[in-house]
């Protein structure tokens, strides 16, 4: 498996594909994550993933192999998430019975294509029935056999489904070499669920306070500072010379400016902002700017990006925020 084009793959189809396809793709990278003994960043990606489609989670677990599967981890794990209230309970030993025999069963290379019992005869002739290599690797709980036979889309959901291996699995066996990759994998995906299904974020007093929130802020409203009044805004619009756009406005008429974050320069307020060569400088450092209507970002790594209005500046803050968490 080559992680990096997994990757790109998964992250263009949640961006772009059917709602069928994002659920099935969250659902393997899920089970993927598990796998790999990062089961915080698999509970964080379905977690993400309910709240940006509200779908029922049984789609993500939609064939019987990958219902098992999350049984089977569950119980390794000693608990079920608040994510999976919505799965119904499994009863493992009838679940491990039916995955051993199906770990056993002899496989043919017509194995889907031709309906179960259709021309027996051509069947055993042409592609006669044989052990599934690295099914009958899993059966032995032989994870390392298992990774190399495994292909470029490991079937993760009958590896986790087997009820010997899980708990392994659960402590961080991560038989395809993950390690530190998961991360970067789940943050990938939660930052396209958030691009494809971008937060309703309300009015400008609940845009800020979800603002501060994410960020981790005690108290919102401590932390956000006190409405400009509209004689503070006309006397700054008079002193730099221009009229700042409606939204800017209803800005500062939430809050006279924004502190700093880790990733985000302060927002000026009315007394601070400035006017140099016909453009306004919105923030503290120099990264914000305000020219012909248009706020342009200036970011020394990314380039320079024209955002369509100051609020989808914010708007893009949060989202970046709730990716992180």
């Amino acid at each position: 498996m080559d992680p990096g084009e997994y990757l790109e793959a998964a992250v263009r189809d949640v961006l772009t594909a059917a709602s069928s396809t994002v659920d099935n793709q969250v659902g393997y990278a899920a089970l993927l994550l598990a796998t790999a003994g990062a089961l915080g960043e698999a509970d964080r990606l379905v977690t993400q993933w309910q709240a940006s489609t509200e779908r029922p989670v049984s789609a993500l677990a939609s064939d019987p192999i990958r219902a098992r599967a999350w049984e089977m981890l569950f119980e390794a794990r000693g608990g079920r998430p608040s994510w999976a209230e919505g799965l119904p309970p499994l009863d493992p030993d009838a679940e491990e019975r039916a995955h051993t025999a199906t770990l056993r069963r002899p496989v043919s290379d017509l194995d889907g294509v031709l309906p179960p019992g259709a021309i027996a005869e051509v069947i055993k002739h042409v592609a006669p029935s044989r052990p599934d290599k690295a099914r009958t690797a899993l059966a032995d709980g032989d994870l390392a056999r298992w990774a190399e036979l495994t292909g470029p889309r490991p079937d993760v959901a009958t590896l986790a489904a087997t009820r010997a291996l899980a708990p392994a699995l659960v402590a961080g066996a991560d038989p395809l070499g993950l390690g530190d990759w998961a991360e970067a994998c789940a943050g990938a995906l939660v930052a396209a669920l958030n691009e494809r299904y971008p937060p309703d974020l309300g009015t400008w007093p609940e845009l800020i306070a979800a603002i501060l929130r994410l960020r981790g802020s005690a108290s919102a409203a401590a932390s956000a500072p006190p409405p400009a009044s509209a004689a503070a805004i006309r006397s700054a619009e008079q002193r730099l010379g221009v009229e700042l756009p409606e939204d800017h406005r209803a800005f500062l008429r939430t809050c006279d400016g924004l502190p700093a974050d880790v990733v985000f320069p302060r927002l000026l307020g009315t007394a601070d902002l400035r006017a140099e060569n016909g453009v306004v400088l919105l923030a503290d450092p120099a990264v914000l700017l305000l020219s012909a209507s248009h706020v342009v970002e200036v970011d020394p790594v990314l380039g320079t990006t024209v955002h369509p209005s100051f609020r989808s500046v914010l708007e893009r803050h949060a989202t970046l925020l709730a990716s992180a968490r």
